[in-house]
C-alpha cells in the first residue's frame, strides 16, 4: 500500500501543483478583483455581472457559436467521408492516409502564417484560383463578412486528425453485415445507410464533443491571422478572455469568462449525452 501511493505521489504532487490547484485558484479569482501587481480583493460576483454588461461579451459568444456552428457539422462529415475513401486496401493507401493525417499535427502559428500567405488579397493562391475560373476576387482575412468563413476553412484543412479513430471504426464494422445484406438485394447506398453510419455513430458522437469543445476555444488561428479584426468579425471568446488577462491585466474578470466558458461547455456536453440514447449505436445494446 505505501509502495503505491509512493509510486503515484510523483503524479499526485504533479495534479495538485499544476492542475487542481490552479483550477481552485481561479475559482476564488473570479469572485474577486486581482491585476497582478496588487494583491486580489473580494467583489462576490461583480466581475460575473459585468460580463453581462459588455458588449464584447455578447460578440465575442456570437463569433464562436458561428465558428461553431459552422465548423463542427464540416468537420465531422468531412472527416467521416475522408475515412471512407481511404478504407480501401489499394496501393499507395498509407502514404495518403499519411497525407491527410499530417496536417492535424503541425503547428497552429505555422499553419496560420501559411495560409495567411494563401488567403492574401493581392497575391495569394485562393484568389489565382477565383481567377482561373472567372469568380471576382475576395480580401478573405480583411473582410468582416468573410473573416470567419476564412478561418473556418482553415481550420477545416485539420479534419484528418479524427480520421484514424474512423478508419478504426470502418475495419471494425463485421463485413458479415454487408455480405448479408448484398444476398437480400441492398447496394452500396443502402448499406452505407443503414449499416456504416449506425456502426459510426459512436465516433460520430465523439466527434462531435471534441469538435464542439476545440472549436469554444479557438485562439490560435484568430490570434495570428486576425487578432480578432477587423471590426471585432473575429474576436472569439478565448481571444478575449487572453485580452482581459494579458493585455488589460483583469485576471478576476478573466477568470470568471473561463468559469462562463466551463459552463457553456459542460451544458452542451451533457444536453449531447442525453440525447445520444436517441441516435447513438452501440454493439452491447
Amino acid at each position: 500500500m505505501i509502495w503505491g501511493y509512493g509510486i503515484i505521489s510523483f503524479w499526485l504532487v504533479g495534479f495538485i501543483v499544476f492542475t487542481a490547484g490552479p483550477v481552485i485558484a481561479s475559482l476564488v479569482f473570479s469572485f474577486s478583483d486581482w491585476e497582478i501587481l496588487s494583491p486580489p480583493s473580494w467583489t462576490g460576483i461583480s466581475n460575473y455581472l459585468a460580463l453581462f454588461d459588455d458588449e464584447l461579451f455578447y460578440v465575442s459568444l456570437y463569433n464562436t457559436a458561428y465558428y461553431a456552428l459552422l465548423y463542427v457539422p464540416l468537420s465531422v462529415i468531412g472527416t467521416m467521408i475522408i475515412a471512407l475513401l481511404l478504407n480501401k486496401d489499394i496501393k499507395g493507401i498509407t502514404l495518403l492516409r499519411l497525407i491527410y493525417f499530417l496536417p492535424s499535427i503541425l503547428p497552429g502559428v505555422a499553419t496560420a502564417l501559411l495560409w495567411m500567405y494563401i488567403l492574401n488579397p493581392d497575391y495569394g493562391y485562393a484568389n489565382w484560383l477565383l481567377a482561373k475560373v472567372g469568380l471576382p476576387k475576395l480580401i478573405w482575412l480583411q473582410d468582416p463578412r468573410t473573416a470567419k468563413q476564412a478561418l473556418v476553412m482553415m481550420g477545416l484543412w485539420g479534419v484528418g486528425g479524427n480520421m484514424p479513430i474512423f478508419l478504426g471504426a470502418l475495419k471494425n464494422i463485421p463485413t458479415q453485415l454487408y455480405e448479408a445484406a448484398h444476398i437480400d438485394g441492398a447496394g452500396d447506398a443502402k448499406c452505407l445507410w443503414h449499416i456504416t453510419l449506425p456502426m459510426l455513430t459512436p465516433m460520430i458522437f465523439f466527434s462531435l464533443i471534441t469538435s464542439f469543445i476545440g472549436t469554444f476555444q479557438v485562439f490560435t488561428s484568430a490570434y495570428i491571422a486576425t487578432n480578432g479584426g477587423p471590426e471585432n468579425s473575429t474576436l472569439f471568446y478565448v481571444l478575449l478572455l487572453y485580452r482581459n488577462a494579458f493585455n488589460y491585466f483583469k485576471m478576476g474578470y478573466a477568470s470568471a469568462m473561463a468559469w462562463i466558458l466551463f459552463a457553456i461547455v459542460l451544458l452542451f456536453t451533457l444536453v449531447q449525452f442525453r440525447l445520444s440514447d436517441r441516435w447513438v449505436y452501440y454493439e452491447t445494446k
